[in-house]
């Protein structure tokens, strides 16, 4: 069975799109492998997609090399009611600050939010057959609404998730934490220890966010671990990764 490496990049927007764009560059450096473009719609209220063309035409020439567009949440911002428990302020103030925006959303919220999301994805001609949430945290309403969303998948921080029959595909993700040196520093030592634990993943994901590109010894790291996975993996984005796995899971039954 082929193993494969899914690359994504989070955050995709106007405000960010720079950062990401130094990001691409170094990944075409390394043969133009398909990204998973993750793109927020309306990035912490800034910018909409919509409204910037030079935006617009960066994306629409990625997708002409053969990425593939996910939709990222709609803000990025967790603006649903207060966390009631010591550990879930952790999860939604401290380990992700305040960004997941999925997490404790009902599902007419959820439903609401992904609804405009898809609307301008679908005025732009975007084509869109998955989703990731916010930090990876999507609540029992986010599931709900996504189950009738009429899209394809979604995936966690572990799994690609088939939204048809709730299957959870094993794909464990690589990522980083930019946001202090302490935290690029086990970052960098965290990334070299997963490769080893993930080498005989059949699917494995990368998780590349825009910050990563402001920190010259993290773009290193992330360089050479990437060099490896390509020179060992198919790389596909995510849609393809799934039908595969299916097929694989399929002809096992």
């Amino acid at each position: 069975m082929t193993r494969s490496v899914c690359i994504a990049v989070h955050d995709v927007a106007p405000e960010t799109w720079p950062r990401c764009a130094r990001l691409l560059a170094r990944l075409d450096e390394l043969g133009t492998p398909p990204v998973t473009l993750l793109v927020v719609p309306y990035f912490h209220r800034h910018d909409r997609i919509d409204r910037d063309s030079g935006f617009v035409g960066a994306i629409e020439r990625r997708l002409a090399l053969g990425d593939e567009i996910a939709l990222h949440g709609y803000d990025h911002l967790d603006r649903a009611a207060a966390p009631r428990s010591h550990a879930d302020r952790f999860r939604r103030r401290v380990l992700t600050a305040g960004e997941g925006e999925f997490a404790a959303l009902g599902a007419t919220d959820a439903g609401e939010k992904i609804e405009r999301g898809l609307a301008l994805m679908q005025h732009l001609r975007w084509p869109v057959q998955g989703f990731v949430p916010p930090a990876w945290l999507a609540g029992a309403g986010a599931r709900e609404a996504l189950r009738a969303s009429g899209l394809r998948w979604f995936s966690t921080h572990h799994s690609l998730v088939s939204l048809a029959d709730g299957v959870a595909i094993p794909a464990p993700c690589l990522t980083a934490s930019p946001r202090s040196p302490l935290r690029r520093l086990a970052s960098r030592a965290w990334l070299h220890a997963m490769a080893a634990v993930t080498r005989r993943a059949p699917l494995v994901r990368v998780g590349l966010h825009p910050a990563d590109a402001d920190h010259p010894e993290l773009v290193e790291c992330w360089r050479r671990l990437l060099g490896d996975l390509l020179a060992q993996r198919e790389a596909v984005t995510k849609s393809p990764a799934l039908a595969s796995r299916e097929k694989v899971a399929a002809a096992a039954a």
